[in-house]
């Protein structure tokens, strides 16, 4: 070869996927001793509901990498985030826990104590080459926390940038610096890699999902917003940027396929939460919660399988630490799935799998004092039951704290969907749908989520159903007492958690670099 491996890869990540094969090439890979053990490639885009990838049904958002990776292996109907923001939601997929049993990992702008073991470096300690590009766990402070380092991984790379086509998107070239990260990987070493893209997370450059090719007439709104134009374009710049991400995963794929390594690399490609509009992220309905989920691990997993056991994001972390051999620690709440991606089959394959726990704390500090809206829930096929600590708070944040830097009601991010819906909340046919969005809600909350689509029927109150939501509480409440959350005790110290925020302090935030 002409130049060395290094040199090559840096040069691919540029755009042509790498043609070289060394250091964690395939001869590396040959099913014999340690070098057989799988690499391991972690997605994650940032705000992406579930339902908005081709793969899942959506006409208007093109994903062909993401359904490439549900086509040549196995495609997820149930999987969730733990937590309906980025921190929280991250915090569970590093630890492998809940987000109540991680102090102030369980809050945005938080800090994860260095106490709780993480994946990553459970398996750097294993022996693994562990990196990551741009966004791993945060937002937060994590050396608060007691970390050098941040806990998705030690190595950052970050360096190569190019002109992504709107402006609202990160410069970053992702994958330009997974290939110098695979450039740098020593001979006889498995890797593993976090792409933490910034996509779709706000702020948009507005109309640039139409400029690029979307039509307003397409797009699905879901029922609790307005069916407007405004929100129709809002909707189609969210579009674009996850079709970004997309577009960096098929780089990553096409490295990887070149290098020959990409049937022993599990790929696993999520969200870290749902999309930033009103009534979604930040709250546990299925817009806020549910995640898209495909695994790819070459001839390992049999492919074209859609699977509908529910999953937990925080299953993640033992689920790579078991395909890497390496001993998932008792702390974990999370179960591995490595037996469901093995098992050939779809459908329902592990009958346990029939419900998963969510929940929320504070997400910004838009209430005076930094208070929060503490919430858990349990979601089953046919339910979805919601516990709300203090609904005596606004959950969408409160209407006269002008938060940082999204405004009144701080917990939805501010953008063209928002203000519209805050300069017409009186007009017919946005009025319901800004009681739903901004409103108080009520203690319990329970949906029917197979006739209710939107979940925005709220059962709690009918006596129909009083049996329904007092099993589903139980349920709840006793796996609260089994992963000893203080909210089942009563106790909480969650409001009184340091907030920082990267931007500036204001209303008690410490201004901190990530």
């Amino acid at each position: 070869m002409d130049m060395d491996r290094r040199e090559f890869l840096k040069l691919a990540g540029g755009g042509a996927a790498a043609a070289a094969v060394g250091g964690c090439g395939a001869e590396l890979f040959s099913g014999k001793g340690r070098n057989s053990r799988p690499n391991i490639l972690f997605c994650v885009s940032d705000d992406q509901s579930w339902v908005h990838a081709g793969a899942y049904g959506d006409k208007v958002v093109k994903t062909p990498n993401f359904d490439r990776v549900g086509r040549e292996g196995v495609l997820f109907r149930n999987a969730f985030c733990a937590s309906a923001c980025c921190t929280p939601s991250r915090s569970a997929i590093v630890t492998g826990q809940e987000i109540w049993r991680l102090e102030g990992g369980a809050l945005l702008m938080g800090s994860l104590p260095s106490k709780f073991a993480v994946y990553p470096d459970l398996l750097e300690d294993a022996g693994y080459r562990v990196g990551y590009v741009h966004k791993g766990w945060g937002p937060g402070n994590y050396k608060a926390g007691g970390w050098d380092h941040n806990p998705a991984g030690r190595l950052k790379y970050n360096k190569r940038k190019l002109s992504p086509p709107t402006t609202g998107m990160n410069t970053r070239d992702y994958a330009g610096n997974f290939a110098d990260f695979l450039g740098d990987c020593p001979a006889d070493t498995p890797f593993c890699f976090w792409f933490g893209a910034e996509e779709p997370h706000r702020r948009y450059e507005k109309g640039s999902g139409v400029r690029l090719g979307k039509r307003l007439e397409d797009v699905v709104v879901p029922g609790f917003l307005p069916d407007c134009a405004e929100v129709r374009s809002d909707i189609c710049d969210y579009y674009a940027e996850i079709e970004w991400f997309d577009e960096h995963l098929g780089r990553m794929l096409g490295l990887l396929e070149e290098m020959g390594v990409l049937d022993n690399t599990i790929i696993v490609v999520t969200s870290d939460n749902g999309m930033p509009f009103p009534r979604a992220k930040g709250n546990l309905y299925d817009w806020g919660v549910r995640a898209p989920l495909a695994v790819r691990w070459g001839k390992r997993v049999a492919g074209g399988r859609v699977v509908d056991d529910f999953v937990s994001l925080a299953d993640v972390g033992p689920t790579f630490l078991e395909a890497a051999g390496v001993q998932v620690p008792s702390e974990m709440t999370g179960r591995s799935f490595v037996d469901v991606l093995l098992s050939g089959k779809s459908g329902r394959v592990d009958g346990r799998r029939d419900r998963v726990f969510t929940g929320t704390e504070r997400i910004t500090w838009c209430r005076e004092g930094g208070l929060g809206y503490p919430s858990r829930a349990i979601r089953t096929f046919r339910w979805l039951y919601i516990l709300n600590y203090e609904p005596g708070r606004w959950p969408a944040g409160d209407p006269d704290f002008d938060a940082v830097p999204e405004g009144v009601y701080g917990d939805v991010n501010a953008g063209p969907t928002k203000s519209y819906m805050l300069e017409h909340k009186d007009d017919v046919g946005v009025a319901e749908q800004f009681r739903l969005c901004f409103g108080k809600r009520g203690a319990e909350e329970l949906y029917d989520v197979q006739k209710d689509v939107w979940q925005v029927n709220n059962l709690a109150g009918e006596a129909m159903y009083a049996d329904v939501k007092a099993e589903l509480r139980r349920v709840l409440e006793a796996y609260q007492v089994e992963t000893k959350d203080p909210r089942a005790e009563g106790k909480s110290a969650w409001d009184s958690y340091e907030y920082y925020y990267r931007k500036g302090a204001r209303h008690g935030a410490k201004s901190v670099e990530q």
